[in-house]
Order: C-alpha cells, then structure tokens, then sequence
C-alpha cells in the first residue's frame, strides 16, 4: 500500500466509520457494531471499496489491540489485582478450564483427534477483550459487579495466553515440527527451534520485559520528563509499545502480550497516568479501524460455502460458553441481573484466536481448512456480540432481571455548582448539610434511587446517577468545579471516582472518603491530598470519653486523641509507599506503635505542664515540624 492508495485507503476507512458509527448509536447498536457493519459494507463481499488490501490495514488496526493491552496492564496494580484476586483465580480459572473442557468435548465428539479438540477448545475458551470492555465502557457498565467479573476473566484470559502459547507446540500432531513460511523462517528468532527450546526463548524475552520494565524505563521517563516536551513523552510512550512488540513478534509471540506485560510492571510507576493521557486517542483510533478491518475480513465466501456449518459452529460455541457461564454465575452466587450481563458479555470468541489459530497450523495441531472454519465462526460471534448484548438488555433483562428490571435513567442534571458530592448516604449528606447550612450550594450525584427519591421529599436536590461515569462528570460541572467530595458506598467504586477525576479532570481538589485503612493507601496512591477515613473521628471521640469515664481529665484524654491523630494521619501517608514490602510494612508499623505509646506516655508522666496545651492544636503542629 504505497502513495495515493495509502490515501484511498484511509479516506475509505475514515468514511465509513464517521458515517456508519453515529447511525448505529443512533439507532441504540453501540459504536462496536457500528465499526463492524462499516467494514462488511466497504468489505469485498460488500460494495468491494477494500479488497487484499483489507488484510494489511487489520495488521496496522491490529496495533490497536497491541495499545488497549498495554493500557489494561498499566491499570493492574499490584493493589487492584489483589482487590479481584478470587474472580481473577477462581471465576477466570474456572471458565477457561470448564469451557475448555466443554468445547473439547464437543471436538471429539465431531471425531476430531484429542490434541486437536484440546487446542480448539482452549482457544475458543478465550473471549474478546477489545469488544466487551469497549461495549460495557460504552453503556456505562464497567463498575457494576458483572462488568468488574467481566473484566476479571477476560484479564485471566489475557494471561493465560501465555501458557497456551507453550502448550500448543506440545501438541503438534508432527512431533513438535514448525509448518512456515520462508519470510518467517528469516524474521523469526526461534525459527526451526523445538517446542521445547522455543518456550524457554519466550520466557527470555517475558524476563527482558520484567527487568527493563523495573530497572531501565523509570529513570530513562525520567529523564525525557525533565526536557517538559509533552511529544516527546509521547514518542518515548509509542515507542515503548512498539519496541515491545517487536521484540515478542520476533519469538513468535502475540505483540499484545508483550506490552499487557509491560504495561503490568509499570502500573506502579511514577509516569502511569502521563503515559495513560498519550496514548488513549491513539488506542481509540486504532480500535475502531480494527474492528472496521474484522468487518471487512470476513470470509463471506467461505459462509455461503457452508452456512449450515458455519452458523451451527456459531451458534453452538455462544450456547456452550453461555452454558458454562450461567453455571459460573450459580456457583459464585452472583445476582441474576449481574449474571445475565456477565455472562451475554462474554459469550463470543476473542481476538487471540487469530493468532492462537494461526499458531497451530504453523505446528500441525489444527488442519488449515478447519482453522479458516473457525475463524470465520469466531469472527461472526465478535460481530454477534453486541447484538446479544442488547438481546440481554432489551429482551432477556426486562423478563427475567429483577434488580435492574424496567432500570432507571440517569437524571438530566440542569445545575452546576463549584461543590460536587457524589454519594449522599449518611457520610455525605452531613456534609452537603453542613455546606448548604453555610450557604454553600453543591451538585450532588447518587446512584441508590430509592435513598435519591427519599432525599427529594426531604426538599433536598439530589440527581440520580452513577458519578463514576464521565459524561455525568461533565454534565455536573465537574469542568468547572472546585471542589468534589467523594463519598460513595463502596471502596472500589470511591475509587474509580477518584481516578476518573484524576485523569480527565486534574484542576478539581478532591476530598476523598476512606472506608479504611487500605482503601486510604489506594486513594493516597491516586495523589489525593484529603483523604478522611470515615471511622476515625468516631473512634477518637468515644476513646475520649472511655478514658473520661476511666478518670482521666478532659483535657488529657483531648490531647491524647489529638496526639493519636496527627501521628496516625502521618503513618498512614509514610506506611502508602511501603505496603507492598510486607517485611518492610511491618517493621515501620512497629515502630510508629511504639512511637506513639512512648509520646503519649511521656504526656502522662508530666500532666500539669501538658494542662494548657491540652487543647491547643497549635502546639502539637509545632511537635510536628509545622506539619
């Protein structure tokens, strides 16, 4: 693709989605089905404007899959993927294996050898991690309970690409021979290697991944950061992703793989949200033209050959994982609302089946002709997807959902104020009383309707909705805003609200709500600078009266609370950064106890000179370096 045919192909592309996109969303579809019917329409079963041409713009569209990875991975840090440790392990684990062995089942059953009905059905275990997260982002579903499972199985999958890319050459029906091309034998470094010896190469390059990762990129983003050429950093970002890609491309590894890895030893760096910022408009572009170019390269002739096979094929992979699924949700006690969403969403092939497929015809473990099949089916079940999600949504929700039954919109919210409060239950509505008390007025974001209908009755102007969502965010003002306390019910969800704020709207200060300790050092993590734990104070006050009671005086038992407080209020902000080093934590938490009981002790010793102080702050800021 050279000179005006570049041109020709891009103005196609670019055409077809900013027509095909707003139609859909339009029309309810979503912009996934959008971007999939685009490129059927312009495919060369279609109206013929893409044709061989087609296979090389899904390679370069491919890079958007490779930057929705390393972003996914850049999320992963250490305290969130211990957060969703039981869905990642157990839900994730569990539909990879149980789907698997469904799907093998069903192989052998079509006589196919045991090997290959293995491979088949662990590649067509795998999901779609481009489609479901873009969909479920899209209907504002990531932070429900289905969506969060959702995005733990499918971060399992990712993963678990990995050992599937070892197993593969272990099952070739040729005795671990490679079936390739001369252009790969020449680029590839593991060519003609066993299946053995190329393992090991892969987990070389996972090693160099780990190590730069942790010792090489901090202080070389470091560096660039200090020139304070915001492209530059860009550069540096694009340039990570795609060295990293390379590097798996040349052991014959997915690229996305490589920098999900890469992305994952960064999630604790310093430049985590600046690399976020650069390289999210290039993600969006890339994935809508991947998802044009899945369109466009749907084997048409291949279905009209063999529609009955084929759509059985489809039909019979959806049936089976949403089988296997629905099962998952009973076993893991999930509500049926969250279930049906969990398991609609996930029910389709993924996009690693290309390459895993691709993979073991290389290796003689899945016969050419029955590999085209397959990747005609999984195609057709990406494109189906957001069709089962509206199915889900539109039919299966309103009939047998109860939770979300006939769900409720957000609020069209009319009022900005410079104040926002989301979360009025019975940590923020005593602040948002407090400020309007004071003549304060705030924008206040709920999203338990039956508590936002109590409030109006009240008098009170509440709206409903879900203030994680950005577009709600934007429509309260938050552009604008000064101020955004974040008191929602639950830590991860405080959480997400935190972040979101953080990244799209830097100027707001926000006051956090902490449900405790750990939920602190993931929003001290965030950069917030006002994080209130909300049992603090409460604890404080009725240890004052206890030691009241017990017979101390009042201004002692006041100064030993306040005392307690601030040297609390600073362990917390210095023990954030060493959690992770368990033995470390420890030993530091150790010793502020001590710390803390020696200070106080001390006070005790000598009451009388402490009488006055009692209820000074002043002077325990002067303890405390001005702090």
């Amino acid at each position: 693709m050279h000179g005006a045919d570049f041109f020709y192909q891009a103005l196609i592309y670019l055409t077809a989605a900013v027509v095909s996109v707003p139609i859909a969303k339009r029309l309810g579809l979503g912009s996934v089905l959008g971007y999939l019917l685009a490129g059927v329409a312009i495919g060369p079963f279609a109206l013929g404007l893409v044709g061989e041409d087609g296979q090389d713009v899904l390679h370069f569209a491919e890079f958007g899959v490779v930057l929705m990875l390393f972003l996914i991975g850049l999320e992963l840090e250490p305290s969130r993927v211990w957060r969703l440790r039981t869905p990642i392990l157990g839900l994730g684990g569990l539909q990879v294996g149980v789907t698997t062995a469904v799907l093998a089942g069903i192989g052998l059953a079509l006589d196919l050898d045991w090997r290959t009905a293995l491979a088949v059905g662990v590649i067509l275990a795998l999901s779609s991690t481009a489609i479901v997260l873009q969909t479920l982002n899209e209907k504002g579903l990531m932070g429900t309970h289905g969506g969060q499972s959702s995005f733990a199985v499918l971060l399992f999958q990712d993963i678990a690409v990995i050992p599937i890319l070892a197993l593969l050459p272990l099952l070739s029906l040729g005795g671990g021979s490679i079936v390739e091309s001369a252009d790969e034998h020449d680029s590839s470094w593991v060519a003609g290697l066993s299946g053995w010896a190329e393992t090991l190469v892969v987990l070389g390059a996972v090693l160099v991944i780990v190590l730069a990762g942790r010792y090489l990129l901090q202080p070389a983003f470091r560096a660039i950061a200090r020139t304070g050429l915001r492209e530059l950093f860009t550069a540096a970002a694009l340039l990570l992703v795609i060295a990293t890609a390379m590097l798996m491309t040349k052991v014959g590894v997915s690229p996305a793989l490589g920098t999900f890895l890469a992305g994952m030893v960064l999630a604790r760096s310093e430049y985590r949200h600046e690399l976020e910022s650069n390289i999210d408009p290039f993600k969006g572009l890339l994935l809508g033209l991947f998802f044009i170019s899945i369109g466009a390269s749907i084997d048409f002739g291949l279905i009209v050959g063999s529609p009955t096979l084929i759509f059985g094929l489809m039909v019979v992979l959806i049936v089976a994982k949403l089988a296997v699924l629905l099962v998952l949700v009973r076993v893991f006690k999930m509500s049926l609302d969250q279930g049906l969403l969990f398991a609609f969403s996930l029910a389709q092939g993924g996009e690693f089946a290309f390459v895993l497929l691709s993979f073991a015809v290389r290796y003689d473990v899945v016969d050419p002709t029955l590999a085209g099949t397959l990747i005609a089916t999984v195609a057709l079940t990406m494109a189906a997807t957001p069709i089962l999600m509206l199915l889900n949504e539109k039919v299966v929700q309103p009939r047998f959902g109860t939770l979300e039954r006939g769900g409720r919109q957000a609020d069209e919210i009319d009022r900005q104020h410079k104040v926002i409060i989301a979360g009025f239950g019975s940590f923020g509505s005593i602040v948002g009383r407090l400020l309007r008390a004071n003549g304060v007025e705030a924008t206040v974001l709920d999203y338990d309707s039956d508590r936002v209908d109590l409030l109006r009755k009240l008098g009170l102007q509440v709206f409903y909705g879900d203030a994680c969502r950005l577009d709600l965010l934007h429509a309260a003002g938050a552009a604008e805003a000064r101020l955004l306390v974040a008191a929602l019910d639950t830590g991860e969800k405080n959480h997400e609200l935190v972040a979101t704020v953080r990244k799209h709207f830097p100027q707001v200060t926000i006051l956090a709500r902490a449900q405790d300790r750990g939920a602190a050092y993931e929003i001290l993590d965030e950069g917030v600078e006002h994080v209130f734990r909300e049992k603090l104070d409460s604890s404080l006050r009725l240890g004052v009266e206890a030691l009241r009671l017990l017979g101390f005086r009042a201004y002692q038992a006041h100064r030993a609370a306040q005392t307690f407080r601030r040297h609390d209020e600073r362990a917390v902000r210095e023990l954030a950064a060493m959690r992770h080093d368990r033995t470390l934590y420890l030993s530091e938490a150790r010793q502020r106890i001590e710390d803390l009981e020696e200070l106080l002790q001390g006070d005790l010793a000598d009451p009388d000179e402490m009488r006055d102080a009692g209820w000074d702050p002043d002077s325990l800021r002067q303890e405390y370096g001005g702090k």
